[in-house]
């Protein structure tokens, strides 16, 4: 076993690193679902504008149609909820930013207003885990939205313009489930296979966390997608399989990949061979996902979001820093001349990611990414400006291309949304060129200054303090796995995958705090000791053996 007597570190300033964040990666297994959903949901809407001559109306239209970002990896069930709950967070922020904007022209309110947006569609969006592409594209359009010429009356008239597109990009997301019904379950499952799978062939922490993730994945994934139908079933079956190679690695990992490809097809799925948790995970699945149905789980499940709202939560320092941050970028854009500094406050807004580190990562992506968007949008405007409709196809190009290339880098995806997003001011009439690349690049840097800044000035002590309630919370939940053994198998399996979630949290909370700064010393002993305790106690009970078979490591 490698040393583990790593010395316990307290984070004060850090070396940031320059080229690690800038590196490429392999594009996302679904990769061209918000892509070409975007473009869909966005194209009925325009070209609607198109015919009817009214395109200065795209802003209000984009705002739904972005909508079609949200909830690609959920089930179809759970994804319906999702992606109208996005519209309507969507069309409240534009509500707000619309009165606002239809009330007062002062810019000092509008960039508080903007940073108060901002903060609150960061805590709300990080609360609920919606997932990529997360609060910056609310921020985006309400930031927008408050600096567009606006009438009190005007606003019931935008705000159903956006309704009315967001009910498209709702249709586009959810469409596709009267084709493969049990699409997003069948990925998380190949992805679950493929982690096992790496695990299995390089056994290490790296690779088991990121396969107990992988799995406890799955598991939700089956628990919210509805009904059981037979393919779930067998979907469920893989699951409980490959939580099963965590603890007795297949001798040929490549017959996990192999199974991971075929789950991915349109065909049947493939039975994994009998095992003896597989009995009690499906029963144990079922009595679960009954308790979440029942009126119980459903005020268990707000209480959770409630509390992670609450005074206490680890969000608020985050919060603190989205709030600051945008305001402190708009301002100084103002003071220096720019007349619409929503740009500035949305960049210092995506910068925000669960630490410090990780926002250094992000302000140099951002950075970067919207240096080269401009010099693209210059290079592309002339064409833009040949007719409306080339200039609707060049928005298009722009919103595939963004989402084709995002998950590779955040830069490489910038480079697109930056032309992207000055096309659309292109839209409401002709601005020169020069002074929208001017005040874009003073908008990015300064933004990226501004936000970057008060990440680090605003303390996030309670990243340690969320470490260790992940360590008691993981003590009890491996005392309740392991207690759980002479108990119903339901009762057994609900404590074994209570545990993984808390494995799951307590690598989050590690990885986060460990990327804070100016903060107490992370107990590192202490976290990888209860990792192992639980990684062993997780193999035990997927064998159906009790505590004391446990062979220490």
């Amino acid at each position: 076993m490698s040393d583990t007597s790593t010395r316990a570190r307290r984070p004060f300033a850090r070396v940031l690193p320059l080229a690690a964040p800038l590196r490429l990666g392999r594009p996302s297994d679904t990769w061209f679902k918000p892509a070409l959903s975007v473009v869909v949901a966005s194209a009925v809407p325009h070209l609607a504008l198109l015919a009817t001559g009214r395109l200065d109306l795209v802003m209000y239209t984009m705002a739904g149609s972005l909508c079609a970002l949200y909830g690609h990896a959920l089930p179809y069930a759970r994804r319906a909820r999702t992606v109208a709950g996005v519209v309507l967070s969507m069309s409240a922020g534009l509500a707000t930013a619309l009165v606002t904007a239809s009330l007062t022209h002062s810019t000092a309110v509008l960039v508080a207003v903007g940073a108060l947006l901002a903060a609150a569609q960061k805590v709300l969006c990080d609360a609920t885990r919606i997932g990529p592409p997360g609060h910056v594209i609310l921020t985006f359009v309400s930031s927008a939205a408050l600096f567009a010429p606006q009438r009190l009356g005007q606003v019931p008239a935008h705000l159903a313009l956006t309704l009315a597109a967001g009910a498209v990009a709702w249709l586009v997301c959810v469409g596709p489930a009267l084709i493969r019904r049990e699409g997003p379950e069948r990925r998380a499952v190949a992805r679950a296979l493929e982690a096992a799978a790496d695990c299995a062939a390089d056994p290490g922490p790296r690779t088991r966390n990121g396969a107990a993730a992988a799995v406890h994945s799955a598991w939700q994934c089956l628990l919210v997608s509805g009904r059981p139908t037979p393919v779930r079933r067998s979907l469920e079956r893989l699951v409980a399989h490959a939580e099963e190679t965590l603890a007795v690695p297949p001798p040929d990992p490549d017959r996990l990949r192999a199974r991971a490809a075929l789950v991915r097809t349109r065909g049947p799925v493939p039975e994994p061979p009998p095992g003896p948790a597989t009995a009690d995970a499906l029963y144990g699945i079922d009595a679960e996902r009954a308790a979440l149905r029942a009126s119980g789980g459903r005020r268990a499940a707000r209480r959770t979001l409630v509390r992670s709202l609450g005074p206490g939560s680890h969000l608020l320092p985050v919060a603190a820093r989205t709030l600051i941050g945008c305001a402190l970028a708009g301002y100084l854009c103002a003071a220096l001349g720019v007349g619409r500094p929503y740009w500035a406050i949305v960049t210092a807004a995506s910068l925000y990611q669960a630490n410090v580190t990780l926002t250094w990562n992000r302000a140099l992506q951002r950075t970067l990414g919207n240096l080269l968007g401009v010099l693209v949008f210059a290079a592309v405007l002339p064409l833009s400006r040949t007719g409306p409709l080339a200039l609707v196809l060049c928005c298009l190009f722009f919103s595939f291309a963004a989402e084709a290339l995002i998950t590779r880098n955040y830069w490489l995806g910038s480079v697109a949304v930056t032309p992207m997003a000055l096309l659309v001011l292109e839209f409401g009439g002709s601005h020169p060129a020069g002074e929208l690349i001017g005040d874009r690049v003073l908008d990015t840097v300064l933004g990226a200054l501004a936000g970057f800044l008060a990440a680090t000035l605003v303390t996030n002590r309670r990243a340690a303090g969320r470490v260790e309630r992940a360590l008691e919370a993981t003590a009890r939940a491996r005392t309740e796995a392991e207690t759980a053994y002479a108990a119903p198998s339901a009762e057994l399996d609900r404590a074994r995958r209570a545990l993984t979630a808390s494995l799951v949290e307590l690598r989050e909370a590690g990885d986060t705090a460990a990327g804070e700064w100016w903060q107490r010393a992370l107990p590192e002993q202490e976290l990888l000791a209860a990792e192992q305790a639980g990684h062993r106690t997780l193999a035990a009970t997927a064998q159906r053996l009790g505590p004391a078979a446990r062979a220490p490591e």
